[in-house]
Protein backbone atom coordinates (compact mmCIF):
# COMPACT_ATOMS: atom_id res chain seq x y z
CA UNK A 1 0.00 0.00 0.00
CA UNK A 2 2.71 2.52 0.81
CA UNK A 3 4.03 1.51 -2.76
CA UNK A 4 1.17 2.25 -4.61
CA UNK A 5 0.84 5.26 -2.23
CA UNK A 6 4.44 6.34 -3.80
CA UNK A 7 3.32 5.67 -7.30
CA UNK A 8 0.45 7.55 -7.21
CA UNK A 9 1.73 10.80 -6.20
CA UNK A 10 4.99 10.55 -8.76
CA UNK A 11 1.79 10.81 -11.23
CA UNK A 12 0.52 14.22 -9.02
CA UNK A 13 -2.24 12.47 -7.04
CA UNK A 14 -2.92 13.88 -4.02
CA UNK A 15 -2.27 11.96 -1.21
CA UNK A 16 -5.09 12.64 0.72
CA UNK A 17 -6.98 10.98 -2.46
CA UNK A 18 -4.91 8.29 -2.73
CA UNK A 19 -5.15 7.60 1.17
CA UNK A 20 -9.10 7.84 0.78
CA UNK A 21 -9.42 5.41 -2.18
CA UNK A 22 -7.55 2.76 -0.24
CA UNK A 23 -9.42 3.68 3.14
CA UNK A 24 -6.67 4.43 5.48
CA UNK A 25 -5.57 8.15 6.68
CA UNK A 26 -2.61 10.00 6.27
CA UNK A 27 -1.77 9.86 9.62
CA UNK A 28 -2.04 6.32 9.17
CA UNK A 29 0.33 6.45 6.34
CA UNK A 30 2.76 8.35 8.76
CA UNK A 31 3.11 5.76 11.24
CA UNK A 32 3.62 2.87 9.01
CA UNK A 33 6.55 4.74 7.29
CA UNK A 34 8.25 6.55 10.63
CA UNK A 35 9.58 9.47 10.70
CA UNK A 36 12.80 8.70 9.04
CA UNK A 37 10.32 7.37 5.91
CA UNK A 38 11.34 3.58 6.87
CA UNK A 39 8.44 1.48 7.07
CA UNK A 40 7.56 -0.26 10.70
CA UNK A 41 6.16 -3.22 12.44
CA UNK A 42 2.62 -3.01 11.70
CA UNK A 43 1.05 -2.06 15.33
CA UNK A 44 -2.60 -2.85 14.75
CA UNK A 45 -4.86 -4.73 17.14
CA UNK A 46 -6.00 -7.46 14.48
CA UNK A 47 -1.71 -7.86 14.29
CA UNK A 48 -1.22 -8.26 18.20
CA UNK A 49 -4.24 -10.79 18.12
CA UNK A 50 -1.75 -13.45 16.24
CA UNK A 51 0.44 -13.58 19.17
CA UNK A 52 0.30 -17.05 21.20
CA UNK A 53 -0.58 -16.75 24.62
CA UNK A 54 1.96 -17.56 26.80
CA UNK A 55 0.04 -19.59 29.14
CA UNK A 56 -1.55 -21.66 25.91
CA UNK A 57 -1.96 -25.39 26.75
CA UNK A 58 -0.07 -27.19 25.16
CA UNK A 59 -1.46 -30.34 22.59
CA UNK A 60 -0.55 -32.94 25.35
CA UNK A 61 -2.60 -31.43 28.13
CA UNK A 62 -5.52 -30.75 25.94
CA UNK A 63 -5.42 -34.45 25.18
CA UNK A 64 -5.02 -35.43 28.78
CA UNK A 65 -8.11 -33.33 29.95
CA UNK A 66 -10.16 -35.08 27.56
CA UNK A 67 -8.82 -37.77 28.60
CA UNK A 68 -9.62 -37.29 31.92
CA UNK A 69 -13.57 -36.20 31.63
CA UNK A 70 -13.93 -39.55 29.67
CA UNK A 71 -12.65 -41.68 32.06
CA UNK A 72 -15.95 -44.27 33.03
CA UNK A 73 -15.88 -42.35 36.97
CA UNK A 74 -16.23 -38.53 34.99
CA UNK A 75 -17.96 -39.24 31.98
CA UNK A 76 -21.67 -38.72 33.42
CA UNK A 77 -20.25 -35.66 35.30
CA UNK A 78 -19.43 -32.09 34.80
CA UNK A 79 -16.15 -30.17 34.97
CA UNK A 80 -17.92 -28.17 38.12
CA UNK A 81 -17.87 -31.94 39.80
CA UNK A 82 -14.84 -33.08 38.30
CA UNK A 83 -12.23 -30.41 38.85
CA UNK A 84 -12.93 -30.96 42.96
CA UNK A 85 -12.69 -34.34 42.52
CA UNK A 86 -8.79 -34.21 40.84
CA UNK A 87 -8.57 -31.73 44.00
CA UNK A 88 -9.21 -34.09 46.46
CA UNK A 89 -6.70 -36.82 45.02
CA UNK A 90 -3.88 -34.27 44.64
CA UNK A 91 -4.23 -33.52 40.81
CA UNK A 92 -4.41 -29.88 39.16
CA UNK A 93 -4.53 -30.15 35.56
CA UNK A 94 -6.47 -26.77 34.90
CA UNK A 95 -9.44 -24.94 35.65
CA UNK A 96 -12.99 -25.44 35.37
CA UNK A 97 -13.33 -22.65 32.70
CA UNK A 98 -10.32 -24.31 30.98
CA UNK A 99 -12.48 -27.87 31.13
CA UNK A 100 -14.95 -26.11 29.99
CA UNK A 101 -13.76 -24.34 27.19
CA UNK A 102 -11.68 -27.64 25.94
CA UNK A 103 -15.11 -29.85 26.04
CA UNK A 104 -16.40 -27.25 23.77
CA UNK A 105 -13.56 -26.98 21.69
CA UNK A 106 -14.46 -31.04 21.17
CA UNK A 107 -17.95 -30.78 20.94
CA UNK A 108 -18.81 -32.66 24.19
CA UNK A 109 -20.14 -29.90 26.04
CA UNK A 110 -23.78 -31.51 25.96
CA UNK A 111 -25.23 -32.79 29.21
CA UNK A 112 -23.14 -35.29 30.74
CA UNK A 113 -25.81 -36.86 32.06
CA UNK A 114 -30.13 -36.58 32.86
CA UNK A 115 -29.55 -33.58 34.51
CA UNK A 116 -31.62 -30.74 32.90
CA UNK A 117 -31.74 -27.09 34.03
CA UNK A 118 -32.79 -26.33 37.23
CA UNK A 119 -35.75 -24.37 38.23
CA UNK A 120 -35.51 -21.14 40.41
CA UNK A 121 -37.80 -20.71 43.21
CA UNK A 122 -39.38 -17.70 44.62
CA UNK A 123 -38.60 -18.05 48.22
CA UNK A 124 -40.50 -17.42 53.95
CA UNK A 125 -37.16 -16.72 55.42
CA UNK A 126 -35.55 -19.86 57.58
CA UNK A 127 -31.37 -19.68 57.71
CA UNK A 128 -29.23 -22.64 59.30
CA UNK A 129 -25.60 -21.94 60.08
CA UNK A 130 -25.39 -25.42 61.31
CA UNK A 131 -26.44 -29.18 61.06
CA UNK A 132 -30.00 -30.24 62.36
CA UNK A 133 -31.54 -26.64 62.12
CA UNK A 134 -33.92 -26.33 59.29
CA UNK A 135 -35.08 -29.71 57.95
CA UNK A 136 -37.07 -29.83 53.90
CA UNK A 137 -39.29 -32.63 53.38
CA UNK A 138 -41.58 -34.24 50.67
CA UNK A 139 -43.08 -36.94 49.76
CA UNK A 140 -42.75 -38.21 45.84
CA UNK A 141 -44.24 -40.87 43.37
CA UNK A 142 -42.39 -44.09 42.41
CA UNK A 143 -43.62 -45.87 39.85
CA UNK A 144 -44.76 -49.52 39.93
CA UNK A 145 -46.28 -52.09 37.57
CA UNK A 146 -49.13 -51.71 37.90
CA UNK A 147 -50.63 -48.94 36.34
CA UNK A 148 -52.27 -46.10 38.27
CA UNK A 149 -50.85 -47.48 41.47
CA UNK A 150 -47.51 -45.94 42.73
CA UNK A 151 -45.52 -46.18 45.35
CA UNK A 152 -44.45 -43.02 47.95
CA UNK A 153 -41.10 -42.08 48.95
CA UNK A 154 -41.06 -40.18 52.07
CA UNK A 155 -37.75 -38.16 51.99
CA UNK A 156 -36.17 -35.90 55.43
CA UNK A 157 -32.86 -33.49 54.29
CA UNK A 158 -30.75 -31.06 56.19
CA UNK A 159 -30.69 -28.00 54.36
CA UNK A 160 -27.36 -26.88 55.85
CA UNK A 161 -25.67 -29.80 54.85
CA UNK A 162 -27.91 -31.38 52.33
CA UNK A 163 -27.50 -34.58 54.08
CA UNK A 164 -30.48 -37.54 53.81
CA UNK A 165 -31.41 -38.15 57.65
CA UNK A 166 -34.46 -40.43 57.01
CA UNK A 167 -36.22 -41.81 54.62
CA UNK A 168 -38.87 -44.65 53.88
CA UNK A 169 -41.14 -46.13 51.14
CA UNK A 170 -45.12 -46.75 51.90
CA UNK A 171 -47.84 -47.66 49.56
CA UNK A 172 -50.19 -44.70 50.86
CA UNK A 173 -49.47 -41.45 51.91
CA UNK A 174 -50.46 -40.27 55.33
CA UNK A 175 -50.12 -38.34 58.41
CA UNK A 176 -49.44 -40.89 60.40
CA UNK A 177 -46.92 -42.72 58.46
CA UNK A 178 -45.22 -39.47 58.07
CA UNK A 179 -45.13 -38.92 61.97
CA UNK A 180 -43.10 -42.42 62.30
CA UNK A 181 -40.51 -41.39 59.56
CA UNK A 182 -39.76 -38.03 61.20
CA UNK A 183 -39.79 -39.46 64.67
CA UNK A 184 -37.09 -42.23 63.86
CA UNK A 185 -34.96 -39.36 61.94
CA UNK A 186 -34.84 -37.09 65.05
CA UNK A 187 -33.85 -39.83 67.19
CA UNK A 188 -31.44 -40.71 65.12
CA UNK A 189 -29.67 -37.46 65.19
CA UNK A 190 -29.99 -36.66 68.77
CA UNK A 191 -31.68 -33.02 67.50
CA UNK A 192 -32.16 -30.80 70.27
CA UNK A 193 -35.69 -30.07 70.68
CA UNK A 194 -35.32 -26.21 70.94
CA UNK A 195 -33.44 -25.44 67.57
CA UNK A 196 -34.89 -27.73 64.63
CA UNK A 197 -37.54 -25.93 62.21
CA UNK A 198 -39.12 -28.72 59.49
CA UNK A 199 -40.22 -27.01 56.38
CA UNK A 200 -42.65 -28.50 54.06
CA UNK A 201 -45.34 -27.97 52.03
CA UNK A 202 -49.18 -27.55 52.18
CA UNK A 203 -50.04 -31.28 51.49
CA UNK A 204 -52.72 -33.52 53.76
CA UNK A 205 -49.91 -35.76 54.97
CA UNK A 206 -48.09 -32.77 56.37
CA UNK A 207 -50.71 -30.77 57.57
CA UNK A 208 -52.24 -34.06 59.63
CA UNK A 209 -52.88 -33.92 62.99
CA UNK A 210 -50.91 -36.68 63.83
CA UNK A 211 -48.09 -35.24 62.47
CA UNK A 212 -48.03 -32.17 63.69
CA UNK A 213 -49.07 -33.30 67.37
CA UNK A 214 -45.75 -35.53 67.08
CA UNK A 215 -43.69 -31.94 66.46
CA UNK A 216 -45.39 -29.92 69.33
CA UNK A 217 -44.48 -32.73 71.48
CA UNK A 218 -40.83 -32.83 70.35
CA UNK A 219 -40.73 -28.89 70.59
CA UNK A 220 -39.92 -28.55 66.57
CA UNK A 221 -41.81 -25.79 64.37
CA UNK A 222 -43.69 -26.55 61.00
CA UNK A 223 -42.93 -24.31 58.78
CA UNK A 224 -45.21 -24.61 55.26
CA UNK A 225 -45.01 -23.49 51.57
CA UNK A 226 -47.02 -20.31 50.67
CA UNK A 227 -50.57 -21.24 49.43
CA UNK A 228 -50.52 -21.47 45.20
CA UNK A 229 -46.77 -21.47 45.30
CA UNK A 230 -45.39 -24.87 43.79
CA UNK A 231 -41.65 -23.62 44.52
CA UNK A 232 -41.10 -22.59 47.92
CA UNK A 233 -39.78 -26.15 49.11
CA UNK A 234 -36.68 -26.00 46.71
CA UNK A 235 -34.20 -28.13 48.60
CA UNK A 236 -36.54 -31.37 48.49
CA UNK A 237 -37.56 -30.91 44.89
CA UNK A 238 -34.43 -30.82 44.04
CA UNK A 239 -33.42 -33.55 45.77
CA UNK A 240 -36.06 -35.91 44.19
CA UNK A 241 -34.71 -34.54 41.09
CA UNK A 242 -31.07 -35.52 41.36
CA UNK A 243 -32.81 -39.19 42.99
CA UNK A 244 -34.90 -39.34 39.71
CA UNK A 245 -32.09 -38.31 36.77
CA UNK A 246 -29.54 -40.29 38.62
CA UNK A 247 -28.15 -42.70 35.94
CA UNK A 248 -28.48 -45.60 38.15
CA UNK A 249 -32.41 -44.54 38.54
CA UNK A 250 -34.13 -47.88 36.91
CA UNK A 251 -35.90 -47.78 33.25
CA UNK A 252 -38.58 -49.23 34.18
CA UNK A 253 -41.12 -49.32 36.91
CA UNK A 254 -40.52 -51.08 40.49
CA UNK A 255 -41.82 -54.82 41.05
CA UNK A 256 -42.37 -54.31 44.60
CA UNK A 257 -41.81 -52.14 47.48
CA UNK A 258 -38.34 -54.76 48.51
CA UNK A 259 -37.22 -53.09 44.98
CA UNK A 260 -37.85 -49.53 45.19
CA UNK A 261 -36.34 -49.89 49.20
CA UNK A 262 -33.04 -51.37 48.08
CA UNK A 263 -32.70 -48.57 45.34
CA UNK A 264 -33.16 -45.78 47.63
CA UNK A 265 -30.83 -47.05 50.47
CA UNK A 266 -28.38 -47.25 47.94
CA UNK A 267 -29.26 -43.70 46.09
CA UNK A 268 -29.36 -42.51 50.38
CA UNK A 269 -25.50 -43.94 50.61
CA UNK A 270 -24.32 -42.96 46.93
CA UNK A 271 -25.79 -39.12 47.82
CA UNK A 272 -24.50 -38.52 51.52
CA UNK A 273 -21.28 -40.25 51.18
CA UNK A 274 -19.98 -40.00 47.51
CA UNK A 275 -22.03 -37.05 45.85
CA UNK A 276 -20.26 -33.50 45.39
CA UNK A 277 -23.02 -31.34 46.14
CA UNK A 278 -22.61 -27.81 44.18
CA UNK A 279 -24.80 -26.21 46.71
CA UNK A 280 -22.47 -26.84 49.68
CA UNK A 281 -18.87 -26.08 48.19
CA UNK A 282 -18.60 -29.49 46.00
CA UNK A 283 -18.21 -31.93 49.58
CA UNK A 284 -20.19 -34.66 50.15
CA UNK A 285 -23.37 -34.05 52.32
CA UNK A 286 -22.20 -36.52 55.26
CA UNK A 287 -18.73 -34.13 55.64
CA UNK A 288 -20.51 -31.24 55.86
CA UNK A 289 -22.74 -32.31 58.16
CA UNK A 290 -19.74 -34.07 60.18
CA UNK A 291 -17.43 -30.76 59.60
CA UNK A 292 -15.13 -32.86 58.13
CA UNK A 293 -15.91 -30.37 55.31
CA UNK A 294 -13.50 -27.75 56.96
CA UNK A 295 -10.54 -29.99 56.27
CA UNK A 296 -11.28 -30.69 52.41
CA UNK A 297 -11.66 -27.22 51.47
CA UNK A 298 -8.44 -26.27 53.04
CA UNK A 299 -6.66 -29.09 51.30
CA UNK A 300 -8.03 -28.02 47.87
CA UNK A 301 -6.60 -24.60 48.63
CA UNK A 302 -3.34 -26.11 49.03
CA UNK A 303 -3.39 -28.08 46.18
CA UNK A 304 -4.79 -24.90 44.20
CA UNK A 305 -1.48 -22.60 45.58
CA UNK A 306 0.93 -25.77 44.80
CA UNK A 307 -0.27 -25.31 41.28
CA UNK A 308 0.43 -21.51 41.26
CA UNK A 309 3.74 -21.41 42.50
CA UNK A 310 4.73 -24.27 40.01
CA UNK A 311 3.61 -22.79 37.19
CA UNK A 312 2.89 -18.87 37.50
CA UNK A 313 2.46 -18.42 33.98
CA UNK A 314 -0.60 -20.44 33.70
CA UNK A 315 -1.97 -17.76 36.39
CA UNK A 316 -3.49 -14.36 35.53
CA UNK A 317 -5.45 -13.80 39.08
CA UNK A 318 -5.92 -15.60 42.17
CA UNK A 319 -6.53 -18.82 42.77
CA UNK A 320 -10.20 -20.38 42.98
CA UNK A 321 -11.53 -19.58 46.17
CA UNK A 322 -12.92 -23.11 47.86
CA UNK A 323 -14.27 -20.94 50.85
CA UNK A 324 -16.79 -22.50 53.36
CA UNK A 325 -20.52 -22.31 52.68
CA UNK A 326 -21.56 -20.82 56.56
CA UNK A 327 -24.76 -19.90 56.02
CA UNK A 328 -27.66 -21.62 54.02
CA UNK A 329 -31.53 -19.58 53.59
CA UNK A 330 -34.38 -21.24 52.77
CA UNK A 331 -36.90 -19.05 50.44
CA UNK A 332 -35.56 -15.57 52.19
CA UNK A 333 -37.07 -12.14 51.22
CA UNK A 334 -34.37 -10.41 49.18
CA UNK A 335 -33.33 -7.91 51.63
CA UNK A 336 -34.06 -9.79 54.91
CA UNK A 337 -31.59 -12.53 53.36
CA UNK A 338 -29.26 -10.50 53.01
CA UNK A 339 -28.87 -8.71 56.28
CA UNK A 340 -29.66 -11.86 58.04
CA UNK A 341 -26.55 -13.17 56.23
CA UNK A 342 -24.23 -10.44 57.12
CA UNK A 343 -25.23 -9.76 60.81
CA UNK A 344 -24.78 -13.40 61.45
CA UNK A 345 -28.09 -14.20 63.38
CA UNK A 346 -29.42 -16.78 65.51
CA UNK A 347 -29.65 -20.58 63.61
CA UNK A 348 -33.58 -19.84 62.47
CA UNK A 349 -34.87 -17.05 61.92
CA UNK A 350 -38.51 -16.05 60.45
Amino acid sequence: MIDLIKESRLAGARLEKACDLLQISPRTLQRWQGEAGEVKVDGRKAAAAARIPANRLQETERRQILEVVNRPEFASKPPSQIVPLLADQGEYLASESTFYRELKKSKQLAHRGKARRPAHSRPLALVATGPNQVWSWDITYLASTVRGVFYYLYMIMDIFSRKIVGWEIYEEQTSELAAIVFRKAHLREGVRTENLVLHSDNGSPMKGATLLSTLEKLGVIPSFSRPSVSNDNPYSESLFKTCKYHPGFPENPFADLDQARKWVTYFTRWYNQEHCHSGIGFVTPDARHRGADHLILANRRAVYEAAKAATPERWAGRVRKWDRIEVVSLNPAKKAARSMESEGQRACGF
